[in-house]
């Protein structure tokens, strides 16, 4: 039977995301006006879904994604433990995830199961996943049943390893772009199933 349904959806697009930037925790930016467009079709696809509360992190871009919820008078909570990891100093640098061999040797150290690995300054997944596991531990206590959480891409990555008890090593594993839905049920044995995966259709035109 189903304790909760969570939909996780990341964030819509900014400037940084449009150029392949690494963003992270630290890189406080606002939607750009494709991201706003997205915010706007993913309210009109779910406005009507009923959700008991409204999650976010505590970034900008993740609050306005969902800011027009917030206005039908949803209850909303902007909690730190949902913001995006911290890439540490190469955040709003040059850094390019394609392209960068700094970003690209620590995903390889990721995928490699060194879960500590993470640049200077910033986190690593296992600190990323102590900070979810806080959450999850509140989210547990709570009445709340259909709940929307907009957060960022690498939290999302490893949110669903975490949720579904895979080792980090498998984050890549959970694709993502902005403004996609995950639908996560959390049951009442304690598991969890990811029943939507990387959802875009919200952002078709004609839906």
């Amino acid at each position: 039977m189903i304790k909760k349904e969570l939909y996780i959806i990341r964030h819509g697009q900014t400037d940084h995301n449009a150029k392949g930037i690494v963003q992270g925790k630290g890189v406080n930016l606002s939607l750009n006006e494709k991201g706003m467009q997205q915010a706007a079709m993913f309210f009109n696809a779910y406005k009507d879904h009923s959700f008991d509360k409204l999650y976010s992190s505590s970034l900008i871009r993740a609050q306005q994604t969902i800011h027009s919820f917030v206005e039908l008078g949803i209850p909303h909570e902007s909690i730190s433990d949902l913001d995006e990891i911290s890439w540490g100093e190469m955040e709003g640098t040059n850094h390019i995830l394609d392209t960068s061999d700094t970003f690209q040797n620590l995903l390889k150290e990721w995928r490699n199961g060194n879960n500590h690995a993470r640049y200077e300054g910033g986190e690593s997944p296992y600190d990323l996943q102590q900070r979810q596991l806080r959450f999850l531990e509140f989210l547990n206590q709570t009445s709340d049943s259909k709940i929307l959480i907009a957060t960022h891409g690498r939290f999302i990555r490893a949110f669903m390893c975490t949720l579904t008890g895979r080792p980090l090593s498998d984050m890549e594993l959970f694709n993502h772009v902005n403004l996609c839905l995950y639908k996560v049920n959390l049951m009442e044995d304690g598991s969890a199933d990811i029943e939507i995966a990387c959802d875009t259709s919200h952002l078709q035109a004609g839906y």
